[in-house]
């Protein structure tokens, strides 16, 4: 194709061309970025030139980039128009499910509110996520299976405080299995509870981001919400509440069974865990890991996979993440560490 361009510097050659005009009300620094680092993104993700003056927006280039590019700007404008915010994450993530061609629109996904607290929205950032969340309200149990950094746990307290506040249950559980990760509990100094704490404590800290700080030490002392070791559920029956294990490959075939059997009437579990990250003594099965082959196919009860594409952290983390499974894919040796952790 011959590179030839109009007066105006456009490509004249280009099969399509194509002129999406921006609502007036959106404002073109929250769309384009700032210093138009949205706009140099989108220019590097399509084989097709991107030329903006003022409002309007052309784009020159093969018919399917061109209407891919056109569907990215009207799921943009469409965030925006809700109120959120736009980063060059978000325009990538969108890209993502664009280029997936999933059902869903990237909107749709990105927009869905799950909590709000102190100015500070909890939303789904994946399509996966979503798919989670969704299988949260419509399932009494649902697993949450995937790498670090997915958000299994974080959203699933997001719709546990969600289903709080609108008074759907009238308590949440949180659990872990207080299984070491290289440390010994008999080492930690102070008391039983003390040196249970650690293995809670990344629970607390997503209560914090959920719930007024103020709050939680009533609602604690209430029972309203209770964050206890997986032993604790021994012989109990929860009814009325919203229950997640968290850390859940970290259960024996036996724990898992005794947790999932303290199911009480309109009540609702979550299970999240990691099945790469087993920190068990050797010899010992993870119950997360046989479970699906036992209750795939019960009515009500969903396996929901996570991915490194669904991580959320750090860019690098889901790049390490993926970096590990190719890693595994290609039979290589454990990590260094108990369990396999590096």
């Amino acid at each position: 194709m011959t590179d030839t361009h109009r007066q105006d510097g456009t490509p004249a050659t280009y099969p399509t061309r194509h002129t999406v005009v921006v609502p007036n009300s959106i404002n073109m620094v929250s769309l384009l970025g700032p210093g138009d680092e949205h706009l140099a993104l989108i220019e590097r993700s399509f084989e097709a030139d991107v030329h903006v003056r003022g409002n309007r927006i052309t784009l020159y280039g093969e018919p399917g980039e061109v209407a891919l590019a056109e569907r990215l700007l009207d799921e943009l404008v469409t965030i925006i128009r809700t109120g959120q915010g736009v980063t060059t994450e978000t325009v990538e993530r969108v890209l993502a499910m664009l280029r997936a061609e999933t059902t869903e629109r990237p909107a749709d996904v990105l927009s869905l509110n799950i909590l709000s607290n102190r100015g500070r929205s909890i939303r789904p950032k994946t399509l996966n996520q979503k798919r989670y969340v969704d299988s949260i309200d419509k399932h009494t149990i649902t697993f949450g299976i995937g790498p670090a950094g997915t958000g299994k746990t974080y959203l699933a307290m997001a719709k546990a405080v969600q289903a709080l506040q609108s008074k759907n249950v009238n308590r949440i559980i949180l659990t872990r299995p207080a299984v070491e990760a290289g440390e010994r509990l008999g080492f930690l100094p102070g008391t039983l509870s003390e040196k249970i704490d650690p293995y809670l404590r990344p629970l607390y800290d997503a209560l914090h981001d959920m719930i007024d700080p103020d709050t939680i030490p009533k609602l604690l002392a209430a029972g309203t919400i209770e964050v206890a070791p997986l032993a604790y559920m021994r012989g109990r029956t929860l009814n009325d509440a919203f229950i997640i294990l968290d850390e859940a490959q970290n259960t024996s075939p036996e724990q898992m069974k005794m947790f999932l059997t303290r199911l009480g009437f309109n009540s609702k579990i979550v299970v999240t865990g990691d099945v790469t990250q087993v920190d068990l003594p050797g010899g010992t099965k993870s119950g997360l890991r046989v479970i699906e082959g036992i209750l795939t196919g019960v009515e009500d009860i969903v396996f929901n996979r996570l991915t490194s594409h669904d991580v959320v952290r750090h860019r690098l983390v889901g790049k390490i993440v993926a970096a590990y499974d190719e890693f595994d894919a290609r039979g290589g040796h454990e990590a260094t560490g108990p369990g396999g952790r590096a």
